[in-house]
This record gives structure tokens, C-alpha cells and sequence, in this order.
């Protein structure tokens, strides 16, 4: 039995290539998936707790492939690798190394040279990071966990919450919120997004 996806609007399709490296044969449809990764996103998250790493730690590549790893790595085989095919999002596969290279380089003086608020350095980092879209899929939920480290590890602050206390809309009006706020963020106003994160 193959796995029968159905993405949610924004969400970016996997290659059957992709789809094939899937660790755990028995998962068919969506919502397994989901709940696998989600269980696996757990874990990553107990990782994270209660450690403390230095600026140029967390704005390193081996960082970035790490966390993702921690992710995704009971789930799928690519998990902390960059991608190799072509999405509807993000740089050329050669270009994500270089392309991440000048985020972290731009992040590090960000924060060293505190170039925006706190919150804002965060958002801005991670919508970077979705632009160029790293890996084959969990682009979104990777960026959302590094801003949050940014945040609780770098400033001490407390993560963000990303939309979980706008409890008078749906999940998909929420998901809409989001993906107009990102859409903000492509021209350069990244207020919507920030005000997101912490709603």
C-alpha cells in the first residue's frame, strides 16, 4: 500500500524519490504520517530543552542539518540532509549552502550588532530560512523550532506560540493567517509575522 498525501494549501509536495525514503513502511495516509513526525518533533523538542548553546553554534549549517535531523530522523531517511530536486519554493539545490552561508553570517551580525528587536531577528531568520527551503519537507516546522531557539536560547525569552492562542478562528483559518503573514514577509514587512508569533 503506497502512502496517499494530501498537502494543505502552502504545503510543498514530496518527490516520489523522496517519498520512498520513508522509514516506516505500515504509514498510508496523512494523518500517520503527521502523527509519526509529530512524536519525532517531540523528541527533538526534549533535545532542545535544557541546553544552552553559544550564538555560533546555533548559526552554524551543522546546526541547521542537526536540528532537522533530531526532527525528522525516525521518519525519513533524508532527514538532515539538503535537498537534491527542485520545489515549488526555494533556491537551486546547488545554492542552498551558499545561500544559507550568508544567512548565518547576516544573523550573527543581526544579533551582535543588535540590528533588530529580539522577536524580529527570529522571525526574520526563519522566513529566510523557509525561502530557501533547505530540506525535501518540514522547511516550516524547522523554521519555527530555530526561531524559537533564537529566542529562549539567545535573548531568553520564551518561545513563541504561533497562533495556538487565537482560539476564535480554525486551524485552517489560522494556517491562512500564517501564510498571508508569510507572504507579508516576501515583500519586506515582516510585522504580520511577528505579531503571528506571538499570538
Amino acid at each position: 500500500m503506497g502512502l496517499n498525501l494530501k498537502y494543505e494549501y502552502g504545503q510543498t509536495a514530496l518527490d516520489p524519490e523522496e517519498i520512498e525514503d520513508l522509514k516506516v513502511l505500515s504509514v498510508s495516509t496523512k494523518a500517520e504520517l503527521d502523527e509519526l513526525e509529530q512524536q519525532n518533533i517531540e523528541e527533538a523538542l526534549l533535545w532542545i530543552m535544557g541546553r544552552k548553546w553559544k550564538p555560533e553554534k546555533i548559526f552554524s549549517e551543522a546546526f541547521i542539518k542537526e536540528v532537522h535531523a533530531r526532527m525528522y530522523k525516525n521518519v525519513w531517511k533524508w532527514a538532515g540532509k539538503f535537498r537534491t530536486t527542485e520545489k515549488n519554493i526555494g533556491v537551486a539545490p546547488f545554492k542552498i549552502s551558499i545561500d544559507l552561508k550568508y544567512l548565518l553570517d547576516d544573523v550573527l551580525f543581526w544579533v551582535k550588532k543588535q540590528s533588530y528587536p529580539a522577536d524580529e531577528i527570529a522571525i526574520r531568520f526563519k522566513h529566510r530560512l523557509v525561502s530557501i527551503h533547505c530540506f525535501a519537507n518540514g522547511n516550516g516546522r524547522h523554521s519555527r523550532v530555530m526561531a524559537d531557539i533564537i529566542a529562549e536560547k539567545i535573548f531568553g525569552l520564551k518561545p513563541f506560540t504561533w497562533g495556538k492562542n487565537n482560539r476564535e478562528n480554525s486551524s485552517a483559518e489560522i494556517r491562512n493567517i500564517y501564510i498571508k503573514a508569510v507572504k507579508l514577509g516576501d515583500k519586506n514587512d515582516l510585522t504580520s509575522l511577528v505579531k503571528f508569533a506571538r499570538s
